[in-house]
């Protein structure tokens, strides 16, 4: 037996099966569509019920044969009708809602078994996912809004060249291929590797070819690989003290022993990391420009380093922290590049150069870790977009990279003298050192302020100075912040910091204050 499909009259009092509106912008077939689909999930459309032949149901609505049979078609290849030769048109018995939406389960009266509404999530996590769940990661790492001053890391992206980069990807887009939609090679982009290895060799000294370079989602990424594929739960690693949190938290997550080895004015401490753990399975440097401190290694201690590793049968893991970017002089070569005894993975991102939503990055390994790393690679994310691959291969190769570093260069040294000279007027509240290299100054505090403190005051009036302890395992003889000059431009630098003088001032007067009460 068939049903009536009733359209709404001015005297309805309830709600018709079939809405159609001529002004509407959906064309009829649609309205028809969503009517009769809206009814079905709503059950007043019974499952087995019969639908009016195409033809009638038309002549009743004033719509063409064409337009209903339209209709039926997309709801039968959904699954909502089913339409039998010579029989009819039905409600299907079982609608896809109702495959795709799982029943709620029955309620069950039991006893809590945890205190607290996270204790399940947290039981149920192995050991290694317990230790990530209790990392603690910088404030702003995390943030959705946009950066406040001076989050660290945050390059200039109103200088980006958008439109430049608009070009590019566009240009990709309208010559796009097969190739450019279907999987790519888990180490990356070929132009891309061949650009990367041409520039790291010509800028940077690093010795390699385009095979060892493995394209990966930014150095966090790099890092997780490099700690999956090289360290066993419970092997040591040096880490510089204060050094970068991201590394502290992949050693951690992959159940690594983080030996703490202090840093100098000429870099790590290699003697001192082979009185703590000289049987270190890997160590962790950033010689180029030390984060957070910014000294540059030296000649003497890289190459004790990797005399040390060559006789520990150690890796060192090699992150090139902002060595594009220096104001004065010439870099030293990368440490990679003094490396004869395969034992250096050198790591290298976009975040700080081009825009850090790009999530591209790069490591180049030794030769004989490049199936390893082009397997792990695809296990973990497959690789990065083709296209976005592409488009930075090109502002590699085209030059469009080379001269947007020289610009950054020159703007970045405008907003740090801009930062050190609206600083001056505090300066017996703080002692900012301006820095060769980087995106961002240190601005040490007086012994005996705490910089976490200071941090928790600037933060509630909106500006993110971090602090310098938690780079560090240990306690510092002294604190800072960290202040990113490259981020903002020069009035939003300045304004800042006068908000930042005004916390000092107070900060420190409390911390005098209770000093005195103390004493």
């Amino acid at each position: 037996m068939g049903i009536e499909i009733r359209t709404r009259r001015a005297s309805d009092a309830t709600e018709p099966l079939v809405l159609l509106d001529a002004h509407a912008k959906a064309p009829l077939f649609r309205q028809l569509y969503d009517s009769l689909r809206h009814a079905i999930i709503a059950g007043r459309l019974r499952p087995g019920a019969r639908l009016p032949a195409a033809r009638t149901l038309g002549a009743d609505l004033h719509l063409s044969r064409n337009t209903v049979d339209q209709a039926y078609d997309q709801l039968h290849a959904e699954g909502y009708l089913d339409r039998h030769p010579r029989r009819g048109t039905f409600v299907s018995r079982t609608t896809p809602d109702q495959v795709l939406q799982a029943a709620p389960p029955p309620p069950v009266d039991r006893p809590r078994l945890y205190a607290a509404e996270s204790a399940p999530s947290r039981r149920m996590l192995s050991s290694r996912g317990r230790a990530i769940a209790e990392i603690v990661l910088p404030a702003g790492v995390n943030a959705l809004t946009l950066p406040r001053p001076f989050r660290p890391g945050v390059p200039a992206l109103d200088a980006f060249p958008i439109q430049l980069w608009a070009r590019l990807s566009a240009r990709h887009w309208r010559r796009a291929s097969r190739r450019h939609l279907a999987y790519g090679h888990s180490a990356g982009y070929q132009p891309l590797r061949d650009a990367i290895a041409q520039q790291v060799s010509a800028a940077r000294g690093v010795r390699c070819t385009a095979e060892q370079v493995i394209i990966v989602g930014g150095s966090q990424q790099a890092l997780a690989l490099a700690t999956r594929l090289l360290l066993e739960r419970g092997d040591q690693v040096w880490m510089e003290e204060p050094g970068y949190v991201g590394a502290r938290a992949a050693f951690i997550a992959s159940g690594a022993s983080v030996i703490a080895v202090p840093v100098d004015d000429q870099g790590l401490d290699v003697e001192a990391g082979e009185q703590l753990a000289p049987t270190a399975r890997m160590a962790f440097v950033t010689p180029s420009h030390q984060h957070p401190l910014g000294v540059v290694m030296t000649v003497a201690r890289r190459l004790a380093l990797l005399d040390w590793a060559r006789r520990a049968d150690a890796w060192i893991l090699e992150d090139d922290y902002d060595s594009e970017i220096r104001y004065h002089g010439r870099p030293l070569p990368a440490m990679q590049g003094l490396d004869d005894d395969g034992r250096v993975i050198y790591l290298g991102t976009f975040s700080k150069t081009v825009f850090p939503a790009l999530r591209l990055g790069y490591v180049i390994v030794p030769r004989p870790l490049v199936e390893a790393f082009s397997t792990g690679r695809l296990i973990v994310d497959r690789h990065s977009s083709v296209v976005e691959q592409a488009v930075l291969a090109d502002f590699i190769a085209e030059g469009h990279y080379a001269r947007h570093l020289r610009r950054m260069r020159a703007l970045y040294v405008e907003r740090q003298e801009a930062l050190l000279d609206a600083l001056a007027p505090f300066h017996e509240l703080i002692d900012v050192p301006a820095t060769r290299s980087g995106l961002n100054v240190l601005a040490w505090l007086p012994p005996g302020v705490d910089d976490r403190r200071v941090a928790a005051a600037a933060a509630a009036i909106g500006i993110e100075a971090p602090p310098l302890s938690p780079f560090a395992q240990h306690a510092l003889p002294r604190g800072a912040l960290i202040l990113n000059f490259s981020g903002h431009d020069v009035e939003a630098l300045r304004s800042a910091a006068k908000k930042l003088g005004t916390v000092l001032a107070e900060s420190v007067g409390r911390a005098h204050e209770q000093r005195a009460l103390g004493a």
